[in-house]
């Protein structure tokens, strides 16, 4: 991808996330409309636009490159849960405080962000490894995220490995069955999810601005632990993945998957689990809301270096 066209699908980017932050601003979409339009995105919109990307039949990706995805997304969460234990050290964060920075830094909103982003910004054959990305994210999170955030609570009914079968999981799992055995869903099928998937970026974006609108940044410009880590996490990381990545040989669009599936902002997952547990989630409200703030302009940097 060239570079002015690179910044032309930013610049829509940046444009649809400035709708939603004025029509946070003008009170259109509330705190409680947000919530709707995000489970539509996260359990519709979102599972449609990943198996609309194989049904497109833009990718050229082989058996070959499915199989290297799952062992690069191995290796990309293994390293990320390695840094996630080292990350609160090095940023000399509060013992009581560590297992929030380990949860920002293993869990990015490679989902809600990183798979709209994606499409719109990567080459085809980019969307094999950000699915695959996000099936790692699953079985992590509810596995080792919650481990890291204290286990279960008394009085949930489900299972965390049962909240793996996610609409989102579940569907990029299918996604990626219809890929290896290259099948042919009917018509009225196929174009009923290509017409959901396309309102995805949209919605995202939008909710992107409208979050961004909501949080209150004061706190978290003043937390030079934030600052650090999004230099370390959102800008170091993503980087050395690119190089490494170049280094012995991948194709830019594995390149610049990787480094868009690192690039990308605090998820809110953590903080939403938080939330519902009763932790103090100060730390991870405001990792979330500069994060998020930034990340239009980090990803930018980083995709035009290493387009």
């Amino acid at each position: 991808m060239s570079l002015p066209v690179l910044l032309q699908q930013m610049g829509v980017i940046f444009i649809l996330a400035g709708i939603g932050f004025a029509l946070q601003k003008k009170k259109i979409i509330d705190e409680a409309a947000s919530a709707r339009l995000s489970a539509l995105v996260v359990d519709v919109c979102n599972p449609a636009l990943i198996l609309s990307s194989i049904l497109s039949g833009g990718i050229t990706a082989t058996h070959k490159d499915l199989l290297n995805a799952i062992l690069l997304g191995a290796v990309f969460y293994t390293v990320l849960v390695i840094l996630g234990f080292i990350m609160p050290y090095i940023l000399r964060s509060k013992p009581e405080n560590r297992r929030f920075y380990n949860l920002m830094t293993v869990y990015s909103n490679v989902g809600f962000l990183g798979i709209p982003l994606a499409k719109a910004i990567l080459p085809p054959n980019a969307i094999l490894y950000v699915i695959v990305i996000n099936v790692f994210y699953s079985l992590l999170f509810y596995t080792h995220g919650f481990l890291i955030l204290g286990g279960g609570r008394e009085g949930e009914k489900k299972h965390p490995l049962l909240r793996v079968l996610n609409p989102g999981t579940v569907m990029a799992l299918f996604s990626l069955v219809v890929f290896w055995f290259d099948l042919k869903l009917p018509l009225i099928l196929s174009g009923t999810v290509i017409h959901i998937g396309n309102a995805t970026v949209f919605l995202s974006m939008t909710l992107l601005g409208v979050s961004v609108a909501r949080f209150r940044l004061g706190d978290a410009l003043k937390d030079l632990r934030i600052w650090a880590y999004i230099l370390l996490r959102m800008l170091l990381f993503p980087a050395a993945v690119a190089l490494i990545l170049r280094a012995v040989s991948f194709d830019e669009s594995t390149t610049l998957a990787l480094c868009l599936m690192g690039a990308v902002p605090v998820g809110t997952l953590p903080l939403i689990r938080a939330e519902k547990i009763g932790e103090d989630t100060k730390i991870l409200s405001s990792g979330v809301a500069l994060t998020t703030a930034v990340s239009l302009f980090t990803i930018t940097l980083l995709m035009a270096v290493f387009r």
